[in-house]
């Protein structure tokens, strides 16, 4: 019980806060639960496809196999799931009204899933585990929901930047994902050194697009950011 509790308490951490920033117009609590449940039923696509593509991998080298693992089989399925449950969920619900809405959703997305795939990482490597995924893996997956709910709110309420913001709502969040995992799993110790401060740059971005976001209620205008 611990070590469950463990593995989800920095999901359920992360979900208030996100929660208690939406500082304009609370979102439907039935909505955000339906949120983290979706989050939660796409592990076993998820699982399914990167299975598959894990089959179809050709002979590649180190590096470039730990590029495809990183890019193709986990940043792109994993990413691009989360962004069609969000999209279908969410795009055109009366409730999805301000630019923050859009990251308040894709969190709970994003941690829905994030919470399963942590309780089977720590139920395997255990309360150190726990502790190592609590300020590194579970915090990566909000901050790549942030960056998919921040240009997700903004093609929403903007619709001359529909297009451009939508397609980078999924292709910013899998660059992020897929140099995490890919720092993690080339195994190679100079670029190891740089995870930390990856993750630490990661933080940064995910704090400021949520600032941006946040002091902007739709009565403001956007200060476009990339």
């Amino acid at each position: 019980m611990a070590i469950l509790l463990a593995s989800l308490a920095p999901v359920f951490i992360i979900l208030f806060y996100i929660y208690f920033r939406d500082k304009y117009d609370k979102e439907p609590l039935g909505l955000l639960i339906k949120a983290l449940l979706l989050g939660i039923a796409i592990v076993v696509p998820v699982i399914f496809v990167e299975r598959m593509l894990m089959t179809m991998m050709p002979q590649f080298s180190k590096v470039a196999a730990a590029a495809y693992h990183a890019f193709v089989v986990a940043g792109s399925t994993e990413e691009l799931f989360k962004f069609l449950v969000l999209y279908l969920l969410v795009w055109k619900n009366p409730n999805f009204n301000e630019k923050f809405d859009g990251i308040v959703y894709a969190v709970f997305v994003s941690l829905g899933f994030a919470g399963v795939e942590n309780v089977l990482y720590v139920l395997d490597g255990g309360m150190q585990t726990a502790l190592t995924r609590a300020i590194t893996a579970v915090p990566a997956h909000a901050i790549f929901g942030i960056t998919m709910g921040y240009y997700l709110g903004i093609a929403h309420m903007y619709k001359e930047l529909k297009g451009k913001y939508l397609a980078r709502a999924l292709l910013v969040p899998i660059l992020l994902h897929g140099i995490y995992d890919f720092i993690l799993m080339v195994e190679i110790g100079w670029l190891l050194l740089l995870f930390v401060p990856y993750v630490i740059v990661l933080y940064i971005m995910g704090m400021k697009k949520m600032k941006v976001l946040s002091d902007t209620s739709i009565f403001k205008p956007l200060k476009e950011e990339d």
